[in-house]
């Protein structure tokens, strides 16, 4: 038991570098945390008493205890509590870092301390934190998969969410979003007559055009729908449009005058620009303040990967069951793009594709990571202007898309219109991508045209990679079941050529509205699939998100505490139960999914063999009373011989 409880102990230690939380071991080197250990025997002897590891983290303290045993992790009273009789502070993981918690609490300056038990072993444990301050009392919290929410950067957060019960800005910005794009699609709908698909592409222009202010190419004032000098609002802001699309080098004429096109929209609405009795201006001039105060100055100034004309793009089509699903268009919440981006681990020196570019989340937050890395600013520039393509094939959304690259700064705009499945990939091999990233277009595929199945763009943004890229791609699950001859095929052909790396099983609600139900599969390019790998397949439906009334899906208490846990079993610092990780070899006609792999291997508790037996007695009385006693008779056949 002491070698399981030492393995433990260099488990959490590692788990708490990890999370770059700086602790001390059976002490502290805080002198006031120290003397308040002093007297802090588990066996209230006076004596001093010291936890596994202590560690202050801002103005916290973390405290924790653990044991190797599962059945040792916590011990309640009768009346649901914590027991802190001497027995159980000794012998029990949270009740002794409960223990530890009250002495720093009450003996010492620091009054917020997080006692956290933990018992099992790497593969299979439970973390429990318990928070106490220097009053009476304790507020126990849910389990926790990892220590990512004690880090420095996090627990600050933690504590509001979990201790306080408080939202976070995180929560506020989203409903804000949510609230934003409803109260903007009212008045696009109400004061400009605006069809679905040039909703998105009228808050994108004017967002260029604001753009154009630091520079003196546009003002808010000019919008003033009295046609001064032969112009009204919608040439006024077309101009400020093609003066960024200009200062930002977007690419060749061509390209910007197809961009232009879309954004025609401003020019050739009559109601856009005639003077709205009830607004007192022009719906142009109304939208702009709106956009300027709500929008543009969260883009400028919030150093964030959100993509927020995406979202707006989104909410829009939610509301007024535009075509976007009809063309197969599911756009990737952020926290899937953040999360496909470190599952590939996008490094400042990589480039990165994504073929079906949408609205650019992947690629805006891809620079977002890249960027946060970076070490020079030639290195920023050099992000921007060169690492990162896309490639869109409906117009509207490409023009979506580069505008939304545009207002990150990033330089040339390497955005394409075209499709992506006639493109050569041994040209788009030439642009050096090392990582690929996308959301191909969903149930397009038939079988009088198989190219359009979800595989098709998979196995092509794999040819269209150098070799030993990485790409992590988002598809419908059954594309990985491979249920057509085409799709099979597919499958075939790529394990031919590339390797695949592992496949993720994603919350059923990841596309809220949508009813798809996604997995993320990551592969290497270019590298043909051994046979004898074993790829990982990880059962992450509970991501910690959660869809909320009149809010849609949004990030949970558990959230970052879930993907740490899903990183760390994927790049294989820790071991997970196969209810959660399973690694197998594969073979074409397998289904690449966890469900497909899963075998129990669950470890049965103390209690488990102890009802197991006690069932079993239950059963054996029952029958022996009913005159059945030759079931448990060496030979039961015996009888009828």
């Amino acid at each position: 038991m002491a070698r399981k409880e030492a393995a433990l102990d260099l488990w959490v230690a590692d788990r708490l570098t990890e999370c770059d939380i700086e602790f001390t071991s059976q002490g502290s080197s805080i002198k006031e945390i120290d003397n308040a250990l002093k007297d802090a025997s588990k066996r209230g002897t006076g004596n001093a008493g010291y936890p596994e590891y202590v560690s202050k983290i801002g103005r916290f303290v973390l405290v924790i205890e653990d044991k190797a045993s599962q059945s040792r992790h916590e011990k309640l009273t009768d009346a649901d509590i914590l027991d802190m009789s001497t027995e159980a502070v000794t012998d029990y993981a949270v009740n002794g870092a409960y223990h530890y918690a009250s002495h720093i609490a009450k003996k010492s300056p620091f009054t917020e301390v997080f006692a956290v038990g933990v018992s099992g072993d790497s593969k299979h444990h439970t973390i429990s934190p318990v928070f106490v301050n220097d009053r009476e009392g304790y507020k126990r919290l849910p389990d926790l998969e990892s220590f990512t929410w004690l880090s420095p950067s996090n627990i600050v957060e933690y504590y509001t969410r979990y201790v306080l019960d408080e939202p976070t800005d995180v929560e506020k910005t989203t409903e804000q979003i949510l609230k934003d794009a409803a109260e903007l699609h009212e008045y696009l709908r109400t004061y400009g007559s605006i069809k679905d698909q040039d909703k998105a592409l009228v808050v994108a222009g004017i967002l260029l055009a604001l753009d154009e202010i630091e520079y003196g190419g546009f003002s808010i004032d000019s919008l003033t729908g009295d046609q001064t000098e032969g112009m009204r609002d919608g040439d006024k802001l077309m101009n400020a449009i093609r003066g960024r699309l200009t200062r930002s080098n977007a690419g060749p004429d061509v390209k910007k005058n197809k961009l232009l096109a879309e954004f025609g929209i401003v020019q050739t609405s009559f109601r856009l620009n005639e003077v709205n009795d009830t607004l007192g201006m022009t719906p142009l001039h109304y939208y702009t303040n709106f956009l300027n105060e709500h929008v543009f100055k969260s883009i400028k100034y919030q150093q964030t990967s959100e993509d927020f004309i995406g979202r707006f793009y989104g909410e829009f089509m939610s509301y007024s069951g535009g075509d976007g699903q009809t063309l197969g268009i599911v756009l990737t919440p952020k926290h899937i793009c953040d999360l496909m981006c470190e599952l590939v681990d996008v490094k400042p020196t990589d480039t990165v594709l994504d073929p079906t570019c949408g609205t650019a989340g992947f690629l805006i937050a891809a620079m977002h990571r890249m960027l946060s890395s970076a070490t020079s600013e030639q290195q920023r520039k050099d992000i921007k202007k060169k690492r990162l393509h896309g490639i869109e094939l409906q117009s509207n959304m490409f023009a979506v898309a580069a505008a939304n690259m545009i207002l990150r700064r990033d330089g040339n705009s390497n955005l394409e219109c075209c499709d992506f499945l006639k493109q050569n990939p041994a040209q788009i091999q030439l642009k050096g991508a090392t990582v690929g990233l996308m959301n191909p277009p969903y149930s397009q595929g038939t079988k009088a045209d198989p190219s359009q199945y979800e595989p098709s763009f998979v196995e092509r943004l794999l040819d269209s990679l150098t070799i030993g890229a990485r790409a992590a791609v988002i598809v419908p699950q059954s594309s990985m079941t491979g249920k057509s001859k085409a799709e099979k095929e597919f499958k075939v052909s790529i394990l031919k050529h590339h390797t695949l790396e592992g496949v993720i099983t994603c919350n059923t609600d990841t596309f809220y509205g949508v009813g798809t139900n996604p997995v993320i599969a990551v592969f290497t390019a270019g590298e043909p699939h051994d046979p004898e790998k074993e790829c990982r397949f990880i059962d992450f439906r509970d991501d910690g998100y959660e869809v909320r009334a009149h809010v849609g899906l949004v990030e949970g208490d558990s959230a970052k505490d879930r993907k740490q846990h899903l990183l760390d079993v994927w790049n294989g610092r820790e071991d997970a139960p196969s209810k959660f990780c399973v690694s197998s070899t594969v073979k074409p006609d397998d289904e690449w999914l966890h469900s497909f792999y899963y075998f129990n291997d669950e470890i049965p508790t103390e209690e488990d063999f102890e009802k197991a037996i006690a069932d079993y007695l239950t059963f054996q009385l029952d029958m022996v009373s009913h005159g059945r006693s030759y079931l448990f008779e060496e030979d039961p056949d015996a009888r009828f011989e």
